[in-house]
């Protein structure tokens, strides 16, 4: 491929190791490269990667269509539902499993429905708020079972199952 038939990206340099793309939702497409890493090299990687590239591209374009950001009016009622209902599902759930957490957190994540801290905080995203109430009690779960594995081994999946039997069923509503 010739370096004019090149996708157009932002080049964002750090004392990072290896190259990485990113497509962000717009579709905007960021390489990663080391500080010293040559521009050829860089000009290579994004070569080898143009397919991906423009499928990557394509994908979120359709996604970005599909799923429309929010109005503010709409983010706002979304996160006033995610303070009002969360906390009632983590302690449902919570219960149900023997747990305790050291708090929850209602973020503007984008890219995760939610997380689990090394202290056993839990924060998840507004965003989790559009799907059904099966998936946002499956990420509940999800969360609350990484107080007691903090992978996703075995035991993570056993502890999941013994909660939510169709948690697979769950996991494709997130993905849909």
């Amino acid at each position: 491929m010739e370096p004019q038939s090149l996708p157009a990206y932002t080049l964002v340099r750090s004392n990072r190791r290896t190259v990485a793309v990113e497509i962000t939702r717009d579709g905007t497409v960021i390489v990663r490269a080391p500080r010293r890493c040559p521009q050829r090299d860089i000009v290579q990687f994004v070569a080898a990667h143009a397919e991906w590239i423009a499928a990557k591209q394509a994908q979120q374009q359709a996604r970005a269509q599909a799923h429309p950001e929010p109005t503010e009016a709409q983010r706002l009622s979304l996160q006033q539902r995610a303070r009002a209902e969360l906390p009632a599902r983590v302690a449902h759930y919570a219960e149900r499993m023997g747990l305790s957490h050291t708090g929850i957190t209602i973020t503007n994540a984008r890219t995760r429905f939610g997380s689990c801290s090394a202290k056993n905080r839990l924060c998840f995203s507004w965003r989790l708020m559009q799907y059904p109430d099966e998936a946002i009690d499956y990420v509940v779960v999800h969360e609350l079972a990484h107080i007691v594995h903090k992978n996703h081994g075995k035991e993570f999946y056993a502890l999941l199952a013994t909660i939510l039997p169709d948690y697979r069923a769950r996991i494709r509503l997130l993905r849909s």
